[in-house]
């Protein structure tokens, strides 16, 4: 199903590694034609690290998509009584949130997002950048794979010599990704190797 039209929420958290691959996508997802929404978790909102200046991120972000980030839990709860996102993308989706997505957790910009987005049956798509996908975040990924309305970007390991617990999502995959979601399904195969 194509995204045109459609209204795309894309919430970025903490991995900061990877919004260099994560921002063209949030822009692809504006080229065919959705309106996004950017989400930011606080930490992703407010913290300048060797990657980039939260500022520059920002920037970007509203720049391409018109409409201001979304940053606090405050500012995220009317997702779910007001319904307005037809799909929600988190991309990159630490462990950390993972986690709190997976056992109810509701203390970030970006959870409480999932949460409200999920409480109207859209489709969640979930793109994984976390170094401990293969250990303590297993279970997570587990719990939210046969999830109603929870999808994953494909993912695989990154560096299984250095880092043979860490998983990452392919990120060019999102917007195929998110079509297939709105469509109920999950894209294959979910799982990919280098």
């Amino acid at each position: 199903m194509s995204v045109e039209g459609k209204k795309i929420g894309f919430a970025l958290c903490g991995s900061f590694c990877t919004f260099a691959k994560v921002m063209p996508e949030a822009k692809a997802l504006v080229d065919a034609g959705a309106h996004v929404y950017p989400i930011m978790s606080e930490i992703a909102f407010s913290t300048d690290t060797r990657f980039g200046k939260a500022a520059d991120f920002k920037k970007y972000l509203e720049d391409i998509t018109g409409n201001e980030i979304i940053s606090s839990i405050k500012a995220a709860e009317p997702i779910g009584p007001k319904g307005y996102l037809d799909a929600l993308v988190v991309a990159p989706c630490t462990g950390n949130t993972l986690a709190k997505i997976a056992n109810g957790v509701t203390d970030s910009a970006v959870s409480m997002a999932a949460k409200a987005n999920l409480r109207n049956d859209r489709p969640l798509i979930i793109a994984v950048s976390t170094n401990d996908g293969l250990s303590a975040n297993a279970k997570n990924i587990g719990m939210l794979l046969p999830k109603k309305n929870v999808y994953f970007v494909p993912f695989g390991q990154d560096d299984c010599v250095n880092k043979p617990d860490s998983l990452v999502a392919d990120m060019t995959k999102i917007l195929p990704a998110v079509e297939t979601a709105l469509e109920g399904k999950q894209i294959q195969p979910v799982l990919y190797a280098k």
